[in-house]
């Protein structure tokens, strides 16, 4: 008989070993190996053909004329554009976001709109189980939202077993929210909740659930200090839809986030504003993110993001603090990448002449939102020269374009859209790579080729 082995399971990615370490060789995560009570396996040996035995599984042709999957909308117009236009039956969304970011308040007014009819007058059976608030501290939250007449059925509960129990009875709920999926327990197999054999298991036994019955389930997940959400990635995997909420707590507004989503599209946004009495939707998100400013104001540019479909104009900040010599310069960046900053500082240096090495650096993107286009390079770089130099850029201009590291500004996708939605606000100018020129836009169009000639546009040379 094979002597049996302890198994050690990191408590941040999932993998399994057998010996201890202080580092995951995964995930390189430090001190995450935990061994799991109980544990103990025998190693497998295929002594067995696989090639017989096992019961005939249908095939399905490519090209079989079949329906496409229902969908629920929720009437939260920005929920469902993060979604890909509402819930869909029998799928599994984890929704992620730091404590107090408003996940519950989000989840519990649409299954409260889902449960009352909204938006076709069709009203859903909806579940709502919290394992970590009981049912009257829902309840209460809910007539704090004007939500108490809504025919949701409560319950709070942590045994993934009671939970698939109670709801086997009867017809299944057309949408199940799990608050959170850390907190659940499943008793085939020992562990406290919230570890990745639990959360796991738990998962799958829910998601499960889910497809056999056509149940809409949504798993709310908790999210570690860096962000990303607790647990093992595999639960990432399970899942249909992963949302991430995102915003700051001392600003009103949050933006709902789709990172993986397989029945649409990535990258979509949905922008909410915390209200008292919840979460309201954002209709021109490009407002809430841009601040009036003044003719004379130097450092400050607009770009027209992109997330998804959506173009967002957010204004870009940039300044800069001569030091004395001899003093190590700070390079401090709020909303966007800092190694993608220091490369427009070097080609600016190398390419354009500009010194930034005796100067402190200061980026921020206004209203505290995450860029990560690429296409920002050249707005950067304007308010970047524009700070050094102390001339402002024009009020009524835009701009955006990649800047290569030969100096050459690239040109972007999508920048119909993005100076569609810059016209809308009242901008009346673009500043953008030569090839991009002669789109057809009611903006007057300023094309540059590299970012030399850019920067003596600039600086009026």
């Amino acid at each position: 008989m094979a002597k049996p082995q302890k198994r050690y399971v990191c408590q941040a990615c999932g993998s399994v070993s057998h010996r201890w370490a202080g580092q995951c060789g995964d995930c390189a995560e430090w001190n995450t190996l935990v061994e799991e009570a109980g544990a103990v396996v025998t190693p497998f040996q295929a002594k067995h053909n696989l090639q017989s035995g096992g019961r005939t599984v249908q095939l399905v042709g490519l090209d079989a004329d079949i329906a496409l999957p229902d969908r629920m909308a929720t009437g939260i117009a920005e929920l469902d554009r993060a979604l890909g236009g509402g819930f869909v039956q029998g799928s599994a969304t984890l929704i992620g976001g730091d404590p107090g970011i408003g996940k519950s308040t989000l989840l519990l007014q649409a299954a409260a709109r889902l449960a009352s009819g909204a938006p076709d007058g069709a009203a859903r059976r909806v579940a709502y189980v919290s394992g970590e608030e009981a049912a009257d501290q829902v309840r209460l939250r809910a007539r704090r939202l004007g939500l108490g007449d809504a025919p949701v059925q409560l319950a709070a509960a942590t045994s993934t077993r009671d939970i698939l129990t109670t709801l086997s009875i009867g017809p299944a709920p057309d949408l199940l929210v799990i608050d959170s999926i850390q907190t659940m327990h499943s008793d085939l197999i020992e562990g406290a909740p919230g570890t990745v054999s639990q959360v796991r298991a738990s998962a799958q036994e829910l998601i499960r659930f889910a497809k056999e019955r056509g149940t809409a389930l949504v798993l709310v997940g908790h999210v570690t200090k860096d962000g990303s959400i607790a647990g093992p990635r595999v639960l990432e995997h399970m899942v249909d839809t992963v949302l991430a909420f995102e915003g700051e707590r001392s600003h009103q507004y949050r933006i709902l986030r789709a990172i993986k989503n397989r029945f649409g599209g990535t990258d979509e946004i949905g922008v909410f504003s915390m209200q008292s009495e919840g979460l309201s939707e954002v209709a021109n998100p490009s407002a809430l993110f841009l601040t009036h400013r003044d003719e004379g104001v130097t450092g400050a540019t607009v770009f027209p993001a992109l997330e998804g479909t959506r173009p967002v104009l957010v204004e870009i900040q940039a300044l800069t603090v001569r030091l004395a010599s001899g003093a190590t310069p700070r390079r401090a960046v709020v909303g966007w990448d800092s190694g993608r900053l220091a490369m427009i500082l070097a080609v600016l240096e190398a390419r354009c002449g500009l010194s930034f090495s005796s100067a402190e650096v200061y980026l921020n993107v206004a209203g505290g939102y995450r860029v990560q286009d690429p296409a920002a390079d050249l707005a950067v770089a304007a308010a970047l020269v524009s700070a050094l130099s102390e001339r402002p850029v024009p009020v009524d201009a835009v701009a955006f374009g990649e800047i290569a590291l030969s100096g050459e500004i690239r040109p972007v996708a999508h920048a119909a859209l993005r100076l569609k939605e810059a016209g809308k606000l009242g901008f009346e100018r673009a500043l953008v790579p030569t090839a991009m020129a002669k789109e057809e836009s009611a903006l007057t169009l300023s094309g540059f080729r590299t970012l030399a000639q850019f920067v003596d546009h600039m600086l009026g040379r």
